[in-house]
């Protein structure tokens, strides 16, 4: 008589019945979820503690969902932890919101997700002063990363007197640091320019443009930067025009000096020919992030002129300023010989004289060189 067996389907699908029957369905959320200001400008603390007995998810994974906005966006910027305590940028002009999560997962809950219930919390600076105080109009751009300029205007009821301080901070810096280089308009501070901030690119640069006026309070400005969003290269150098044997425009440059990455530039190109007109309109040619393009014309005897810009391109910023333009012109009636142009408007007897000085015969007949 053969032995007697258990089947192996029965008793796996009443193992996986038991693991499931015990794993917890729920779990509690974080505790004691709080903001705190440490004076930067808008970095916000954010701690919290651990839901009670988390140590009895030995077998589990505890993390949190960590999420936060200023009041007025849209969309919530999310974070995945097992930390307790976050340092995040805020807009101080608007209220700081977060709300936070448990998340479990592991043998102790069959590999399936658990999630706990939100909490929240939020934080907002007492408003001072009336909206209408605060300056106007305020622009900022990184000149060839290398030093930043912001400007601004005084605000609607600014009294006289009025004095403005601009006050920034960057992760690195231990603390606040007052602009030490303002721009004045009849002894007013309507700008400030920084240098050094190189260890600020790629991250957040927390600023405040705060007023004081005898008996008066005005609201301070808050806003934080990218400077790589904000970075506005010189213009191209060294822009050269040269014709090919079919009539092409070649045309070549240089990315601007100072401290820009030249792999973090594209460029613009475009194009005008003179065909007797008073102003030929600019033709879009090229966005490209190479230094050298052929160009055919249209009309090679016309004078053909060429203008170039740059900026920082999609790998190293989301938006930047355009530079300046660079511009160059050439003529339809030029011609080369041997590297060396000549331009028909020259008298031929120049003409004549430059080529017998490079040892090249000239043909008066046939208007070539022979």
């Amino acid at each position: 008589m053969a032995p007697w067996r258990l089947p192996v389907l029965p008793v796996a699908l009443v193992w996986g019945w038991v693991l499931v029957s015990c794993s917890p369905s729920t779990v509690a959320p974080p505790r004691d979820l709080r903001i705190t200001d440490p004076g930067l400008l808008g970095s916000l603390d954010v701690e919290w503690k651990p839901p009670p007995h988390v140590q009895t998810f030995n077998e589990c994974t505890v993390k949190y969902k960590f999420e936060y906005r200023s009041t007025g966006d849209r969309d919530w910027k999310v974070i995945f932890t097992r930390k307790l305590k976050f340092r995040v940028g805020f807009d101080l002009s608007r209220t700081a919101e977060v709300r936070l999560q448990t998340l479990l997962k592991g043998r102790c809950t069959g590999d399936v997700e658990v999630q706990s219930d939100w909490i929240y919390a939020t934080f907002q600076i007492a408003p001072q002063g009336k909206l209408e105080s605060e300056v106007q109009n305020f622009h900022c751009i990184y000149h060839d990363w290398e030093y930043l300029k912001c400007t601004w205007q005084p605000g609607l009821l600014t009294p006289r007197g009025v004095h403005y301080g601009l006050y920034y901070w960057y992760e690195g810096l231990d603390h606040t640091v007052q602009c030490d280089h303002y721009i004045q308009d009849h002894g007013i501070n309507i700008g400030c320019v920084l240098q050094n901030l190189s260890q600020a690119e790629y991250q957040d640069l927390n600023i405040c443009v705060n007023g004081s006026a005898a008996a008066t309070l005005l609201r301070p400005l808050y806003t934080t930067l990218r400077l790589h969003n904000l970075a506005k290269p010189s213009a191209p150098e060294q822009l050269a025009l040269s014709v090919s044997a079919a009539g092409e425009l070649l045309v070549a440059w240089s990315p601007p000096g100072g401290r820009v990455p030249p792999h973090c530039l594209e460029y613009e190109v475009q194009v005008a020919e003179d065909a007797g007109e008073a102003a030929a309109p600019w033709a879009f040619v090229s966005t490209q992030m190479e230094t050298a393009l052929t160009i055919s014309r249209a009309n090679q005897s016309h004078v053909s002129c060429v203008r170039v810009r740059g900026r920082t391109n999609i790998f190293c910023a989301d938006h930047g300023f355009w530079s300046e333009w660079t511009q160059d012109c050439f003529s339809g009636m030029e011609f080369k010989v041997k590297g060396v142009s000549f331009i028909s408007f020259i008298k031929p007897v120049w003409v004549q004289v430059l080529m017998a000085a490079l040892g090249i015969c000239w043909c008066p007949a046939l208007e070539v060189g022979c």
